[in-house]
């Protein structure tokens, strides 16, 4: 053996007797970094963390105070050559959740409703909350828990009081800091110190001002194997009062382990609102009688005609019902949006030169299925629906051909005087429990009224100023229609009028015509958005709020995504006390809304007292707009 053998040979043993050393030992007898222990948090990272298990159990406090209603919206996916993949099943569940000892939850029921056409009509009820499960399991081919997905809506709500968020069973690592909209967080790893069923693993988000959990992303240690009912999922929560932080959305996914594509077996999202909606107002019983500086007027008032009697009895069984469907919390809080909506409603009118002593309003259905309805000269508009139709263009043509189009339906059926039941004028009956609200208040359309009304709003909208809108929801229809067979339970109404005619077509059908073909791989051409595409809503005011974002560009078809849940992902702000109220306009001035920004304050027109049109419509008469950045025209 040579010299260079010798020294080869020593330096190969060395390696192997190094290698045969325990792991905590290098060759040369040096230990390893341990991962955990450099993500050891410091002092003030304890000290936050301490901070958070503190204000997470105020949270299980303030839960047990109210009972808000969950949401769950859940989409089963199969491949698809075209656009990866597409849903396959959906299905829908509201339920209003009790946080006691332990989670409860009670289901907003469904009901049957005979049409007064003769004809049985749809299950227009929302459906009861998790229940049928074992029909799911046929459906979209996964088993589902009654509780998983509301458990999603606290990190740990295993302990006496629901707040088993601690040290004693949890470890925790710290991550990086970050920014979360505009508040600024530190990013902590989180798991069970044993893991068992029910306990979170995953990921913290913490504000660093008062300690709060803002976002949670992970699972609840279970398997997919043995505990079906908990996924991966990724909850958010907004800053509702002083240092409150409540639950307000969550989105769930799970991939196909068996598809090289990655496609996903399922995908859902849980929304949370209507917190506000059990706490009293404390006022209410103090208010005074008596208002100080009004003048008695009731013998200077003109006598009311039989006529105008009768629309004050339709008046008031409209105001019932809308009441009783805000306090049950299924449409939204007036907001400013919903102005612009109401604009774009008596454009139409204004447009058709139709004249009404009662302006048209519109309200927003704060639920997922896509529908609408008129309750006496109050127009309600799916959240969906006007997600699903915010096309983002450069001049906003397209979202507001979609908008007066969804508005012409519910209009023609104002206009053929399709009313409400008046047997609501009498207020004994709408006292009821909230989650009876749609069996107790069906408000839907006979088949005949809706054809009546379909053939009305395609007259309504060829109007010049309307005609030319109409392509744009030519093409949502087609888009729809596409996507129709996994979207049963997206596209069954609950309390009113759906798009479509029981045998699939569209009530509106006639407006295909008007507009070009749907093609999928044109990225110039985009027939319908995503869920979640242009309204959020305060959990806390149940007011919706119009999102301002930027616009993304289409790089293939598969981007399209139209009518899909997508991740949830809020641009979080710290609670600011209301404005002052602004103030009124100098007498003698006109207030002309601006649809185009409903953030914007309205401003002061100066009157034209001369010969004023009897019906003109608001300006501009235009959607608002998306905040999008230089789209493309469409």
């Amino acid at each position: 053996m040579n010299l260079r053998t010798k020294l080869t040979a020593a330096v190969t043993l060395s390696l192997l007797a190094a290698s045969a050393l325990p792991a905590a030992a290098g060759p040369f007898g040096k230990k390893k970094t341990d991962q955990t222990v450099s993500r050891k948090p410091s002092p003030a990272q304890n000290a936050l963390i301490d901070k958070a298990i503190t204000r997470e159990a105020a949270v299980i406090k303030a839960l047990k105070e109210r009972q808000p209603l969950v949401e769950t919206y859940i989409q089963n996916m199969r491949p698809d050559a075209a656009m990866i993949q597409v849903p396959e099943a959906d299905a829908h569940y509201l339920t209003r959740i009790n946080f006691g000892k332990e989670i409860t939850q009670t289901s907003y029921a469904e009901g049957k409703h005979d049409s007064s056409d003769g004809k049985t009509g749809k299950l227009d009820g929302i459906k009861h909350a998790f229940s049928g499960l074992s029909g799911l399991t046929k459906t979209l081919h996964l088993s589902y828990d009654e509780g998983g997905f509301v458990r999603m809506v606290v990190i740990d709500s295993n302990g006496p009081n629901g707040d088993g968020f601690d040290r004693q069973h949890y470890n925790f690592y710290f991550v990086r800091n970050d920014f979360l909209g505009t508040v600024p967080t530190v990013v902590f790893d989180v798991e069970p110190v044993k893991k068992s069923a029910g306990r979170f693993f995953g990921r913290v988000w913490v504000e660093r001002n008062g300690g709060n959990i803002v976002r949670y992303n992970g699972d609840l240690a279970g398997e997919d194997k043995d505990r079906a009912e908990y996924y991966h999922f990724d909850s958010w929560r907004t800053n509702v009062g002083e240092d409150l932080w409540l639950p307000t959305a969550s989105y769930i996914e799970e991939t196909d382990p068996k598809s090289p594509a990655h496609v996903l077996k399922f995908k859902a999202v849980n929304h949370i609102w209507g917190y506000s909606l059990k706490v009293p107002n404390k006022d209410a019983d103090q208010t005074s009688l008596e208002v100080e500086g009004a003048i008695d007027t009731s013998q200077q008032a003109p006598d009311v005609s039989p006529l105008q009697a009768q629309r004050e009895w339709v008046q008031q069984a409209e105001d019932n019902v809308i009441d009783r469907l805000y306090t049950a919390g299924l449409i939204d809080a007036p907001s400013d949006f919903d102005k612009t909506l109401s604009d774009l409603a008596n454009n139409i009118l204004a447009y058709n030169q139709i004249p009404t002593s009662r302006p048209l309003k519109v309200r927003i259905l704060l639920t997922t299925p896509l529908e609408s309805l008129a309750i006496g000269n109050t127009i309600l508009i799916s959240k969906s629906l006007i997600d699903t139709t915010a096309i983002p263009s450069a001049d906003g043509a397209q979202q507001a051909g979609n908008l007066n189009a969804l508005l012409a339906f519910q209009v023609a059926h104002i206009i053929l005087g399709h009313r409400i039941d008046t047997k609501y004028a009498f207020s004994d009956r709408l006292l009821f429990p909230s989650q009876a609200a749609f069996q107790k208040l069906p408000m839907h359309h006979t088949n005949a009224d809706n054809l009546e009304a379909a053939k009305k709003a395609m007259e309504l909208l060829s109007v010049k100023d309307l005609a030319d809108g109409q392509q744009y929801f030519a093409l949502y229809l087609q888009q729809l229609q596409a996507r129709q067979r996994g979207l049963q339970q997206l596209t069954q109404p609950q309390i009113g009028d759906s798009l479509l005619k029981p045998d699939g077509s569209f009530w509106m059908q006639a407006i295909i015509s008007k507009g070009p073909k749907l093609d999928n791989n044109d990225l110039k051409q985009q027939g319908a958005t995503p869920l979640g595409q242009y309204l959020r809503y305060d959990p806390w005011t149940d007011q919706v709020i119009q999102l301002h974002t930027t616009y993304e560009p289409l790089l293939s078809s598969r981007d399209k995504i139209p009518f899909e849940i997508t991740p949830v992902y809020l641009r979080l702000a710290y609670w600011q006390p209301s404005a002052a109220p602004a103030a009124a306009p100098a007498p003698g001035a006109t207030v002309v809304p601006v649809p185009a920004d409903p953030n914007a304050a309205p401003t002061a027109a100066p009157a034209d007292t001369t010969n004023p049109p009897a019906a003109a419509p608001a300006q501009p008469a235009t959607a608002p707009t998306t905040g999008t950045a230089n789209p493309p025209q469409n």
